[in-house]
């Protein structure tokens, strides 16, 4: 029998219904046993987030120094493949998942594995990405695929509806917009990426180099948003590393200097990004090749390509 552990977890709920559906068909013929570790730490960051304790994450989370994991779930010493659900924090993986892979467990159950990499998050994940791929290397994980679901909403759009939802609670559409996070029906395809797994590790895919999810519409790449992002994660480092020369996480002597960083962040939305945006438009031929070097670079390893599709739906 195969083993196949699944780690991860959100505050929303939003994640954990998109492993929900990866996982269901793992089991469907006995072959597959499934243990699911649910990170702990999220209780720390009550959702909906808390005005304070949202802005006191940003620093922390960009230069990944997490607090510890509490517990460690009995689980078996060794798996045939793991499946990774991780969020987006301000440009970086979550805090708990940060703390996952600082775990001496995963350094244990990663070393050597082959390892899905799961996302749900509002558009901008290319920066968390890089650090988690960057990190779960540093560990010797291989990584053979990267499933990536985003907001169904257009990027200005989810700059409103997203820190609503993150702060209120409340992610119906409104003013026209959609509602925030990603859609049913996304959640509901993504049984078909369980699907694929159930096959591959059937006839023992996951032992090889090649991806698992290939031809399933894994991951699709906007090219304009990693300019942005690049930007957004330089001006990050800078403005997280000044909060934390002022306070610890949760003293209140960073807040005047969060609610200056906030009132940049606010600015950089409303007038950087869009010009961006307006400005990569116009010059798309001559970025052309720039733009087909960052597409290729984050749609490794699974692809875009969306062959695969109709045999596991």
């Amino acid at each position: 029998m195969k083993r196949v552990l699944v780690v991860g977890g959100s505050q929303s709920g939003q994640l954990d219904r998109i492993l929900d559906r990866i996982v269901a068909p793992l089991g469907a013929d006995g072959a597959v046993s499934v243990d699911r570790w649910q990170l702990d730490g999220f209780e720390r960051f009550p959702f909906p987030w808390g005005f304070w304790a949202f802005l006191d994450a940003f620093p922390e989370s960009v230069q990944q120094d997490a607090p510890p994991l509490r517990s460690v779930p009995p689980l078996a010493d060794d798996y045939d493949l793991i499946v990774l659900g991780y969020q987006v924090w301000f440009l970086s993986p979550s805090l708990p998942v940060t703390a996952f892979l600082d775990h001496p467990a995963a350094r244990r159950l990663l070393a050597g594995k082959p390892v899905v990499a799961v996302v749900a998050c509002r558009n901008m994940w290319m920066g968390a990405w890089q650090k988690l791929r960057a990190r779960l290397e540093v560990i010797g994980a291989r990584v053979v695929d990267h499933v990536v679901l985003v907001d169904q909403g257009p990027t200005l759009a989810t700059f409103i509806t997203t820190p609503r939802w993150l702060l209120t609670g409340r992610r119906d559409p409104m003013w026209g917009m959609p509602a925030a996070g990603v859609s049913d029906a996304q959640i509901a395809g993504a049984g078909r990426f369980g699907e694929a797994l159930r096959l591959a590790l059937r006839d023992d895919c996951e032992r090889g180099s090649s991806p698992l999810l290939a031809g399933l519409g894994t991951v699709t790449v906007e090219p304009r948003l990693a300019l942005s992002e690049r930007a957004g994660a330089r001006a990050f480092g800078v403005w997280s590393r000044i909060v934390r020369v002022v306070g610890k996480a949760g003293q209140r002597r960073r807040r005047p200097v969060l609610l200056l960083f906030l009132t940049y962040l606010v600015l950089a939305i409303v007038t950087i990004v869009p010009l961006s945006l307006a400005l990569q438009s116009l010059l798309a031929p001559l970025l052309r090749k720039r733009f087909e070097r960052i597409r290729a670079e984050f749609e490794a390893p699974s692809g875009s390509g969306t062959e695969r599709i109709q045999s596991h739906v």
